[in-house]
């Protein structure tokens, strides 16, 4: 069955999504792994397998277009080959379980990055055989994928709230008349916790109740943050949801002060929650009691950019159809309620005038950037699970 891909490569973990182009519109996860790379002392490449014997990379994606590149051992790897390595590995993987090439790939990348981050990026999955791809911002994906569920009409805008492991981003999005999404406002957190830090501040809660010479464990937190009950109980220590609010009360604060300088004068139809972050407790009610309007996010928000993209990546192949029908689903919208926190959230019906089709949507015209050839093609050879390195000779023959 044909398909097109969306790939969202997270500084934590890469999520993939296929959207099948004779089917509905939404998409379906196809696969999720680490954002790892490891090269082996034998020569080759493993994603998402730790060897103590080999060199591990994390975190390039965010690094794309820094002239400091990652050092593996004998080899240095700009974080933009990485990337490229991660997302030609990812399509592999998918094009493997379906049988079938995708006809379009979509891949996300932060709403700050330019022509030129753009453009290294485009150079490097051209290199490694990637070419028939659109780069989408990570607002305008989470957009798309709230599109498909509930009609968003022109002009109308929406907020994002994105909270990711190590990343924090608020943007507001309108779109336009011919159903695209623009870009009004974008800010980048710089010195805000995560969800890496959230994790550390759970684990110091519980280490103040273990004694200085308690062991945590970081991933037990992690899985704890994100589904969070009435109480969770980890390294023996029982720790109340309201406990844990109250712990990080003046972080929420901070992100929250900052999506609503975000918004300006703004007033958004939605906010949609984006990253796994926003499955904290605290974050929903903090953003509800902040706007005056829904606060979204679906059961897995981590997944919304991937999602997203593959339905922007449909788009590109098919163009804009007629609006369909909004779909049943399940979300939770916060607020100021508290016997409210968490109820499935209401699909506002289209008005009842009649809706004319707008014009179609213009191709997607990209131009990136044309470098002079890199050394990613020999990089890549390394995937090959035979053969090893070359020699130092075969290095400098480019």
């Amino acid at each position: 069955m044909a398909y097109v891909l969306g790939v969202d490569v997270g500084t934590t973990r890469t999520t993939a999504a296929v959207c099948r182009l004779d089917g509905a519109r939404d998409a379906e996860i196809a696969l999720v792994v680490p954002s790892f790379l490891q090269l082996t002392d034998a020569g080759t490449f493993s994603v998402g397998e730790f060897d103590s014997s080999g060199w591990a990379a994390t975190g390039f994606a965010r690094r794309v277009g820094d002239a400091v590149p990652f050092s593996l051992g004998p080899e240095t790897c700009p974080a933009e080959e990485l990337t490229a390595l991660l997302i030609m590995w990812v399509i592999g993987e998918v094009v493997a379980r379906e049988g079938e090439q995708p006809r379009h790939v979509a891949v996300s990348h932060p709403a700050g990055w330019g022509p030129y981050r753009r453009g290294q990026l485009y150079a490097a999955l051209r290199a490694v055989g990637v070419h028939d791809v659109t780069l989408v911002p990570e607002p305008f994906a989470a957009a798309e994928n709230h599109a498909v569920r509930s009609r968003v009409l022109p002009d109308s805008s929406l907020a994002v709230f994105s909270l990711g492991s190590h990343a924090f981003s608020a943007s507001v999005v309108r779109r336009s008349q011919s159903r695209t999404f623009e870009l009004v406002n974008h800010v980048e957190g710089i010195d805000h916790h995560t969800g890496g830090d959230f994790d550390d501040l759970l684990a110091a809660l519980v280490r103040g109740r273990l004694g200085k010479d308690g062991v945590v464990s970081v991933a037990e937190c992690e899985a704890a943050k994100r589904a969070f009950g009435p109480s969770v109980v980890i390294s023996g220590v029982e720790i109340t949801r309201d406990e844990f609010v109250e712990e990080i009360r003046p972080s929420v604060d901070h992100l929250v002060c900052t999506f609503v300088r975000a918004l300006g004068a703004v007033q958004p139809d939605a906010v949609l929650l984006v990253g796994g972050g926003c499955r904290m407790p605290g974050i929903g009610d903090a953003l509800s009691a902040a706007v005056d309007c829904r606060v979204l996010a679906e059961a897995a928000p981590e997944h919304s950019v991937a999602k997203g993209a593959a339905v922007a990546a449909r788009l590109v192949v098919v163009g804009p159809e007629s609006e369909p029908e909004p779909l049943e689903t399940s979300v939770l919208v916060h607020t100021r309620e508290a016997s409210l926190r968490f109820p499935v959230g209401e699909i506002v019906s289209p008005d009842d005038e009649e809706f004319t089709a707008p014009p179609p949507r213009p191709p997607v015209d990209v131009s990136p950037l044309d470098l002079p050839p890199r050394r990613v093609k020999r990089v890549a050879s390394a995937l090959n699970p035979v053969g090893r390195r070359s020699s130092s000779k075969s290095k400098n023959d480019d």
